[in-house]
Parts: structure tokens; sequence; C-alpha cells
């Protein structure tokens, strides 16, 4: 007798995408998450494509496995999704000491960061009829 399977968290129109332990803060993640938050996947990917941030790399990557899940695991239509939710967790944060002036030592974290993303399918609206 085994257990009843989990019920799937995400709605049917949408597929996830969680990158875990990016060597950035938070704060500064956050900065990417908002740049595609609420835009058509084609924008999201150009914008990250062009950014000048370096994690912006490994955002582009869990934004395209955010994509390919849609289309392979749950069979959604590309052309039509957006990234409807781009939220940003902490992960751990690695201490290390450096030493300072007068043979002290000042402690220097390093801190790891998450991010979430939740693609969804919003069918195009028809175009409004002329009068």
């Amino acid at each position: 007798m085994s257990k009843e399977k989990t019920p799937r968290a995400l709605k049917d129109n949408e597929a996830k995408c969680v990158v875990r332990m990016l060597r950035i803060s938070p704060q500064k993640l956050n900065l990417l998450a908002q740049l595609i938050r609420g835009k058509k996947v084609e924008k999201a990917l150009a914008d990250l494509q062009f950014s000048r941030k370096r994690i912006a790399v490994e955002v582009k990557k869990g934004l395209e496995s955010a994509i390919a899940n849609a289309e392979n695991n749950h069979s959604l239509d590309v052309d039509d999704l957006i990234v409807a939710e781009a939220h940003v967790g902490k992960a751990l944060v690695l201490k290390r000491f450096s030493p300072r002036a007068r043979g002290r030592s000042s402690r220097i974290e390093k801190p790891f960061a998450n991010i979430t993303i939740v693609v969804r399918e919003q069918p195009a609206a028809p175009a409004a009829a002329k009068a």
C-alpha cells in the first residue's frame, strides 16, 4: 500500500523551475526577478540576454528550463507564455574571515540565493472587431 500521489501545487496552465544555490545576494538577484516579472517569455529572454548583470546567464537558464517544462511536461503553447511569478529566497551564507589592520580580523559573508520562476499560459486576446 503506497501513499496517495500529492496533488499538483500549480494550476494546469502553469509550469515552474527553481534554480538553487546561486552565488549572489538575494537583494541583487531580486533586481533581475523584477526585470522579468509579468513579461512575455520572449521579451524576458531578450532582457536577460542583454543584461549586464553576471548572474543573468544563470537566471536565463532557469527561465529556459521553465519554458521547457511547460512545453514538454504540461503541453503548453510556448508563444502564449508569460512570466507569472519570479521570486527570490535566501539560501546559505558562507562565513569567511579576512585579516584587517592592527592584528584584527573581520567577517566576510558570502550569500547564496534561490530563484523560483513560474510561467503561465495566457492565450492572446483576439483582435478587437473594427467598427
